[in-house]
């Protein structure tokens, strides 16, 4: 009896320090993990609190919330990108109050060829860049890409309001030359290299982009190149859609990468700012890809503002991007449409006043921003930071320039002007040949011995 209660001694004592043992691991876990969350939150803290105060960050962790949409799945790409699945139904797009009942668009039939004009082919060395996400993973179908926005992204700009918004002040006064190429004039910084339309009826625009990786010299500069699609009035009421690459200032800590960009400005008389891209005759603000809601995404593949690669090198290889825009001739939304065959989505017919009919101009080229430091013209380059008298492998191009007509048609602008505000910072040359139909090279380096 006294060996049982022994043993039932030792075997209490045993279950009861097997207890024990079993709450003291539960402890060390809780503990390791609070020890995870809190080394973590100070990691958080740590890095942003020498500028950033605890109230700001819980503010772009709510905003971050507000345009993060929850993910079917999440890809890494190599660039340092977080490209997330979103539901097509769940995408940002969607949350515009001008679009809460609105069902997604079967895609159109893309314009054809005017069966008067030649089919325009390169048989010069050039080949297609992508996108460097596509390297880790890809989209399931009934998803959309859409990258990530991150807290860094939100800090660049000068506060939460203003982050992913265009400022583009422009001047009550236009010179005489620019009075055709409204959407060009320069202000606030702002410095051109472009071709362009005469005034007419236009139903869409098609180019091939030559992509490179041009220098950015200080914050806030950045160096695009694209095509603007416009209508309306310059001085009180313009709509625009812009597509095209874009690289601009980032972080010490991260790469900087040239992306695909989108804006599109929709404004109802001066000092309206209702719809899209928020934008008073580019009097007040805009915004760039998906950070205004207003373009619907029908793909998988193609992810606004994510990098595209690879990039051109000098007297080496060529990459281009073919970007079309067009209207849908029944239901009247403007499409998207990426290399060859895809289409990315559209800006619904309800986002316009002016362009729910036609556009009045077709631009492309490039642009850069010019803040001027310690005095001096910016170092920021155009295009691949060479003149338009370089040519192929050496300049920048835009080529096989095209647009829509009326009937849904392609055919080769009729008229092209050029417009370069200072020649000896950036400049521009067109021409015209059999395999690349209208074309035109520009860009240049910024400061120079001209250009001072």
């Amino acid at each position: 009896m006294e060996k049982r209660r022994r043993e039932g001694d030792v075997g209490g004592e045993f279950l009861g320090s097997c207890m024990d043992c079993s709450l003291l691991m539960f402890i060390i876990l809780v503990l390791l993990l609070e020890s995870t969350t809190a080394t973590s939150l100070e990691f958080n803290f740590t890095r942003y609190n020498t500028r950033v105060s605890s109230l700001k960050l819980a503010r772009i962790q709510e905003h971050l919330k507000k345009i993060n949409k929850p993910s079917a799945r999440t890809i890494e790409s190599v660039d340092g990108d977080i490209i997330d699945c979103v539901h097509m139904h769940k995408q940002p797009a969607l949350d515009h109050p001008l679009l809460k009942n609105h069902k997604i668009q079967v895609p159109p039939v893309r314009p054809k060829l005017d069966s008067r004009h030649r089919n325009y082919t390169s048989n010069i060395l050039s080949r297609r860049a992508w996108q460097t996400w596509h390297k880790t993973g890809h989209c399931p179908r009934g998803t959309v890409p859409i990258r990530r926005t991150s807290a860094d992204d939100i800090l660049r700009a000068k506060s939460i309001f203003h982050y992913g918004k265009k400022t583009v002040i422009r001047p009550t006064y236009r010179p005489a030359r620019f009075t055709e190429a409204p959407d060009v004039v320069s202000g606030n910084g702002h410095e051109h290299a472009i071709a362009y339309t005469g005034t007419g009826e236009y139903y869409g625009a098609k180019a091939t982009i030559n992509v490179w990786d041009p220098s950015i010299q200080m914050t806030n500069e950045f160096s695009l190149s694209q095509m603007w699609v416009l209508s309306g009035s310059f001085d009180s009421d313009l709509n625009s859609i812009e597509a095209g690459w874009q690289k601009e200032t980032n972080t010490e800590v991260e790469i900087l990468l040239v992306r695909l960009a989108l804006n599109f400005t929709v404004t109802a008389g001066l000092g309206s700012s209702h719809i899209g891209r928020l934008s008073d005759a580019y009097q007040a603000t805009g915004c760039y890809n998906l950070l205004c809601s207003g373009f619907v995404q029908t793909n998988s593949k193609i992810a606004i503002g994510a990098a595209i690669s690879p990039i051109s090198s000098y007297s080496g290889d060529q990459y281009d991007i073919t970007i079309l825009v067009w209207k849908d001739p029944k239901l009247g939304n403007w499409w998207l449409g990426f290399g060859d065959n895809t289409l990315v989505g559209y800006w619904p017919a309800e986002l316009f006043t002016h362009l729910a009919d036609h556009a009045d101009m077709v631009e492309w080229g490039g642009e850069i921003v010019n803040t001027k430091s310690s005095g001096k013209h910016t170092a920021t380059q155009m295009g691949s930071g060479h003149f338009a008298e370089d040519g192929f492998r050496q300049a920048s191009y835009f080529r096989n320039i095209e647009v829509v007509d009326s009937d849904n048609s392609l055919s080769p602008v009729q008229s092209l002007s050029t417009l370069a505000e200072d020649t000896n910072c950036y400049n521009i040359q067109s021409s015209y040949n059999t395999d690349w139909g209208n074309f035109f090279y520009f860009g240049g380096p910024g400061n120079n011995a001209q250009c001072p």
